[in-house]
């Protein structure tokens, strides 16, 4: 017999939701951008957005540009491009949907499209950059003979790894046209370039953030080869050729390229937690904060989150464990998921069933891994129930974290969080409840 959801439990399940949804709301340009959008420049306003949030952010900016102040269709020009299921209208903005993670030939047709409005920028011009994670996948432009498809295959290979997004990022910033400052060299006719990114990973890095196209590049080739022989990634002869080519490297700081450009961060991953905590405060709960910024093995944190909750437990305090960051998956079995799910399979078999401890794991995008369908799940919602609930539909969770098929576990049991495509992005929001 299947394990009834007593209504304690229900009761915390729905404040994870709620605390989750408190997060999302926090970085979603709706709420963050308007207060950052500068006043209008006498030429016209080129609008160049990519990432998760790069519809709804070219959105929110072409909305208040003809809201606020007037502007027409002679004065605003651009292109968004965002991962697809996450493109919005957006006046006077062409709207592209793209591949994600893995790229494809949408990305490149409209990188194209932007290195070309980015170039055609005139002294009156200013081009205003909307940043987002995933717009390194979205803004994909193979530099010298590199194809798509061995883009494709680097790319697959990398996140395979198990390599953190900044040695992702480092390498592809070194195969581009458009990453590692190269859009601000493409735009540095214009009268200034101001980027407003929202961030989605640890240290809120703008080098790191969509690969850092409009920001001197501190990475360099030999750091690109050394990762990608110490993670055995294979290379095209392209690939090789591209970064052993000292013309090949990005732009660093004091190129000229940047003496206009200007570079904000309106939305961090810290600014969605403490949202998250100022709910759980209000229902109650002592929130304590693990870190923004936590990276590692998602099954290693798990199992490290759930000793600290069943320290907490035992002290007899009511409290809400809150972390951020980018957990990573070393990908060993045949099952599908993304470390949002592992971690909270993980923390189920950690905790084993222990009384009082719940919690919530989704990346606040909307999705986490998956097969790059809008439709994938954002992560895993755990209770005191969940282990014996899979037993008895026949699941052997150790045989499933082995097979890193975390998303068939929650999904057999009706526990994936699937939000949808939220248009916004500032990485992992875990929560776990205790007392």
């Amino acid at each position: 017999m299947t394990p009834e959801i007593d209504p304690a439990t229900r009761a915390l399940r729905t404040l994870l939701d709620g605390f989750l949804a408190a997060a999302i709301k926090a970085a979603h340009p709706d709420t963050c951008l308007p207060s950052h959008l500068p006043p209008p420049t006498p030429g016209r306003l080129i609008i160049l957005g990519a990432g998760k949030a790069g519809g709804s952010m070219a959105a929110v900016a072409s909305r208040f540009y003809r809201e606020q102040h007037g502007l027409g269709d002679d004065r605003i020009v651009g292109l968004a491009v965002a991962r697809h299921g996450y493109g919005q209208d957006a006046p006077g903005i062409r709207m592209v949907e793209a591949g994600h993670p893995v790229p494809d030939e949408a990305g490149i047709a409209a990188t194209r499209e932007a290195l070309a409005l980015a170039t055609a920028a005139g002294p009156d011009d200013e081009v205003l950059v909307l940043l987002s994670g995933g717009g390194s996948a979205n803004w994909i432009a193979p530099a010298g003979d590199l194809t798509l498809a061995e883009k494709q295959a680097i790319t697959r290979a990398m996140l395979r790894s198990g390599a953190p997004i900044g040695e992702i990022n480092t390498v592809r910033k070194h195969l581009s046209r458009i990453k590692g400052g190269r859009l601000a060299v493409a735009a540095r006719n214009a009268r200034s370039i101001l980027t407003l990114a929202i961030s989605d990973v640890p240290f809120d890095d703008p080098a790191v953030i969509a690969s850092g196209p409009t920001v001197p590049d501190p990475s360099t080739l030999a750091e690109s080869r050394a990762i990608c022989e110490r993670r055995g990634i294979p290379l095209p002869e392209t690939g090789i050729r591209l970064l052993n080519d000292p013309l090949n490297e990005t732009p660093k700081a004091g190129d000229p390229a940047f003496a206009r450009a200007e570079y904000r961060i309106v939305a961090r991953p810290i600014d969605a937690l403490e949202a998250a905590a100022a709910a759980a405060k209000a229902a109650g709960y002592e929130p304590v904060m693990l870190g923004a910024d936590l990276e590692g093995e998602a099954r290693e944190v798990a199992a490290e989150h759930a000793r600290i909750a069943r320290e907490i437990k035992a002290s007899g305090r009511k409290v809400a464990l809150i972390s951020g960051g980018e957990l990573t998956v070393t990908i060993r079995g045949e099952g599908h998921g993304g470390p949002n799910q592992e971690y909270a399979l993980a923390l189920a078999i950690a905790l084993d069933g222990e009384a009082g401890i719940a919690g919530i794991a989704a990346d606040t995008d909307g999705t986490d891994g998956g097969r790059g369908e809008a439709t994938d799940p954002a992560g895993g919602l755990v209770d005191p129930t969940t282990l014996a609930r899979a037993r008895a539909a026949g699941l052997d969770p150790a045989a499933m974290l082995a097979d890193n098929d975390s998303t068939r576990f929650f999904a057999e049991i009706g526990d994936l969080v699937q939000p949808g495509p939220t248009k916004t992005n500032v990485n992992d929001c875990r929560i776990i409840l205790v007392g």
